[in-house]
């Protein structure tokens, strides 16, 4: 790593976090992990996760047995962890070893933060830290999930849930829609939309948007929302209202409303807010301290009206987010 990266790491330790492998673990979701927390991100300037990954065995074979983890950390790692991640494995039905339930449950008793790939919805189960909470899994999985354990509120529709202490994500490429929902919220938003440069990949999808589920494909022409999306997001500092949206659309609002809600899974105005509050975020962490400024320019109108939303969206006041998230910040 270059001297001159490490000697922008601040004083301050990195969060830990830790991945907890086992049998069968699926490879994408483990590549999703390294990629999100294990590497260095000299174009940030600091470093945002110290991450290791962890095991019960020293020789732990992959899904299908494609290839098998060696020389990784062993559970005392994830004892050791700020959030343990818990990766996905297809055989969702064969009980999780106690060695690993032992480890969700010590991390879970002493507040660590608890995230599961997919699948790993079913381990956190297991280990008895989700009773009546709300999590998500791949939606081929969610009846299974329900059924075996009646007492976790399984949310199958959307593509991850953050429930505070736990976050869960459904399938395969909604652990990047949570790990980066993560590093936003650890780091901002503007962090956050560096890792999703690197990654190739959408900024930020909301957690309420729908899973791809299987359903016949209508014979329409080309509805994609993708065009009107990006004339709205070159105008939020504009009045803009639902009914502009549908004008663009060349649509009626009530047609709006029911493509927003099939493809998106969300409302116009519900978009266009995140979106006003997503661009407020990010001016907040360029330094910018004019709160009049900050919400004309995101379109949200007025102070007050900032304060609510981000308040809503972050638990911070303006102030305070760019104190935490802006330049300088530690």
């Amino acid at each position: 790593m270059p001297k001159e990266f490490l000697q922008a790491v601040k004083t301050a330790p990195p969060h830990r976090v830790a991945a907890l492998v086992d049998e069968n673990t699926n490879p994408f979701e483990l590549g999703c992990a390294i990629e999100l927390f294990g590497l260095p991100r000299p174009e940030i300037g600091k470093l945002l996760y110290e991450f290791t990954l962890c095991a019960p065995d020293t020789h732990t074979p992959m899904r299908n047995r494609f290839f098998a983890l060696s020389e990784v950390a062993t559970l005392e790692a994830a004892d050791a962890a700020d959030t343990l991640i818990v990766l996905s494995r297809p055989d969702v039905h064969a009980p999780r070893r106690p060695a690993v339930l032992d480890a969700i449950s010590r991390a879970h008793a002493r507040g660590a933060r608890l995230v599961s790939f997919c699948s790993g919805a079913f381990a956190l189960a297991e280990a008895g830290v989700v009773e009546g909470r709300r999590v998500t899994t791949h939606w081929q999985c969610a009846d299974a999930l329900r059924s075996r354990f009646p007492g976790v509120i399984v949310e199958p529709d959307v593509l991850f849930v953050d429930d505070g202490d736990i976050l869960t994500s459904a399938g395969s490429a909604a652990a990047l829609d949570l790990g980066l929902h993560i590093v936003r919220r650890d780091h901002g938003a503007e962090t956050a939309n560096d890792v999703s440069r690197r990654l190739v990949f959408a900024a930020h999808r909301d957690g309420g948007q729908r899973q791809f589920v299987e359903r016949p494909v209508p014979e329409v022409p080309d509805a994609s929302l993708a065009p009107v999306l990006a004339w709205a997001q070159e105008r939020l500092d504009t009045p803009l209202t639902v009914s502009d949206l549908a004008a663009r659309a060349a649509v009626s609002t009530t047609t709006l409303h029911r493509r927003f809600r099939a493809q998106l899974g969300t409302t116009p105005l519900a978009w266009l807010t995140g979106e006003r509050v997503t661009l407020a975020r990010r001016l907040l962490e360029r330094g910018e301290s004019r709160i009049e400024l900050v919400a004309r320019h995101s379109g949200l109108g007025t102070p007050a009206n900032l304060r609510v939303l981000l308040r809503r969206e972050t638990g911070l006041s303006p102030s305070v987010y760019r104190h935490r998230f802006g330049p300088g910040a530690v």
